[in-house]
């Protein structure tokens, strides 16, 4: 294997949180604020079955021109919400709800390991991000966090989702770089590894929680539980 000149990262759970508690929390306040007679957990049981749905047939990545027309997270996360209401018969507002949604992406907490990795990274490699994301919650964590890259690209940018070869192949052309010389970090297997090793980058794979590798799927190159591990993967690549 070549030499390693360019390290490009996902976001949300790579370098900042976005697990499912975030998510039942918000959607406690949502309903706090809106006034609505059901808990943050039971909003959140009927709108994450619809959110995965738009996630499985969003794309065909078979034969990408059939994909649906390209739909931002804030109009699916409405038309989720507006789905979720009506299944529990209560009148609540989709439209702020998505809204509320997009605001506590922007404030994300950052993982301890991304704090600690990624200056001596940037030291010694270029740095790209990556990240199915909407630009009103991407940048804002961005500025949040004074994290700064030589190439930013968002799902909305380029009107394409991960693992649609597009987003990869935009940003290592704005970086200038070839895939040989590229390592992708992410903690999907479909949406990170199998999306990069398309374009043939090599793919890590970032799994905190220790979860098993499926053997059938998309397999990384590298497989890290801390972003403190990747200086001794670029070591390996000298």
């Amino acid at each position: 294997m070549g030499r390693i000149t360019t390290v490009i990262f996902d976001m949300y759970e790579t370098l900042a949180e976005n697990n499912g508690g975030l998510w039942v929390e918000l959607f406690g306040r949502i309903t706090a604020e809106q006034g609505l007679e059901v808990s943050g957990q039971t909003l959140f049981d009927k709108w994450k079955p619809r959110e995965m749905q738009f996630r499985k047939v969003r794309l065909n990545l078979e034969e990408p021109e059939k994909s649906p027309p390209f739909k931002s997270y804030e109009e699916a996360w409405r038309d989720c919400f507006v789905g979720a209401f009506e299944e529990l018969g209560i009148q609540g507002d989709a439209s702020a709800a998505a809204k509320a949604s997009i605001r506590d992406m922007g404030e994300r907490a950052p993982y301890p390991d991304a704090l600690s990795a990624l200056p001596g990274i940037q030291q010694r490699c270029r740095t790209g991000l990556l990240s199915n994301a909407d630009n009103d919650y991407l940048y804002p964590i961005l500025d949040r966090q004074a994290w700064h890259f030589e190439a930013v690209v968002s799902s909305e940018e380029v009107q394409a989702y991960k693992p649609l070869p597009t987003p990869f192949l935009i940003v290592m052309e704005k970086m200038g770089v070839a895939p040989e010389e590229s390592l992708y970090i992410g903690d999907s297997l479909h949406d990170d590894v199998l999306g990069c090793k398309g374009v043939g980058m090599r793919a890590a794979w970032i799994n905190r929680p220790g979860s098993p590798l499926d053997l059938a799927g998309p397999q990384p190159d590298y497989v890290l539980s801390s972003l403190d591990q990747l200086a001794d993967v670029l070591d390996g690549l000298r």
